[in-house]
């Protein structure tokens, strides 16, 4: 007798799931393309402008017919007014101090609410969130009158104060979200094998929390770094930042506004930012998405 082999039925493809699938992955790919191209056309075109000659400003090709680097020598050129050397130095002083001062205060401050239990803490928590939304507009007047009181207009306390209590409500939000996710076992283990509350949180819960610490910190100089609206009225010309620089340089000729050697000094604010970002947004998302899940 002859035995015949039998094959299992092979499933048929559903095409239409297919097709459905494709159609799916092809239109993410297509919204990625159309937020990048969204995000990147100002800035490419900020640095196209920057590279053409002041006379062919108003250009709309896609690149510059004559480049020249003269945009970049007339933002340094102090001969025009122009101390951009100055404003970065004052921009990158004040940016590193508020980093430092809001993380120093930020991380106990997020530590306290997280893993403390005392009174009003959540009224505490709420009041840290209110004062972020607070209109910065609307400090410009009562800051303007205390600082001439005390004698600091012109000052560098006078911009890396206001900085701090900006940057303190995004430091605490972003932390405390990570501390309370953040296994309470690995504390009380340093503590059973001898560790002071100290040390445990030197040794156990810093290094863990290294991911949402840099993002804060790379967050908080960004914002730092842009701010606009206080040092343009508590600032003088000895501690005039970059932002406030380029919204007063001065064209090479009288009542001309220059606009390439403004585009010039955008491309050299904005792209070591850019590049910082693309050298650590591995570390930024991690720390954005670090306490999100257990």
């Amino acid at each position: 007798m002859s035995t015949q082999t039998r094959q299992a039925p092979v499933a048929p493809i559903n095409s239409k799931s297919t097709n459905r699938n494709r159609w799916a992955q092809a239109r993410t790919y297509i919204s990625a393309v159309v937020i990048v191209l969204w995000c990147l056309a100002p800035f490419y075109w900020m640095m196209v402008t920057a590279f053409r000659p002041s006379d062919s400003t108003f250009e709309i090709s896609f690149w510059p017919s004559n480049a020249t680097w003269d945009n970049f020598a007339t933002a340094f050129a102090e001969d025009r007014g122009n101390h951009f050397a100055l404003n970065l130095f004052n921009s990158l002083l004040i940016g590193v101090v508020v980093t430092v001062i809001g993380l120093l205060v930020g991380v106990f401050a997020a530590y306290a609410l997280a893993r403390l239990n005392f009174r009003f803490k959540f009224i505490i928590l709420g009041l840290i969130l209110g004062a972020s939304m607070f209109p910065g507009v609307a400090l410009i007047t009562p800051l303007f009158q205390l600082f001439t009181d005390w004698g600091w207009i012109g000052t560098y306390q006078a911009l890396i104060l206001p900085n701090i209590s900006f940057v303190l409500p995004l430091t605490v939000y972003t932390l405390v979200s990570f501390f309370r996710e953040m296994p309470w076992e690995l504390e009380e283990a340093a503590r059973v094998d001898g560790a002071t509350q100290g040390q445990a949180f030197r040794k156990v819960i810093m290094p863990l929390a290294a991911p949402a610490i840099f993002t804060t910190a790379i967050l908080a100089f960004i914002a730092s770094w842009n701010e606009f609206l206080i040092a343009s009225q508590l600032s003088n010309d000895a501690t005039k930042t970059v932002t406030v620089a380029i919204a007063s340089f001065a064209g090479a000729q009288p009542h001309q506004e220059p606009y390439t050697a403004v585009m010039a000094a955008g491309t050299i604010v904005t792209v070591p930012l850019v590049i910082l970002v693309l050298i650590f947004q591995r570390k930024i998302v991690a720390g954005l998405t670090a306490g999100g899940v257990k």
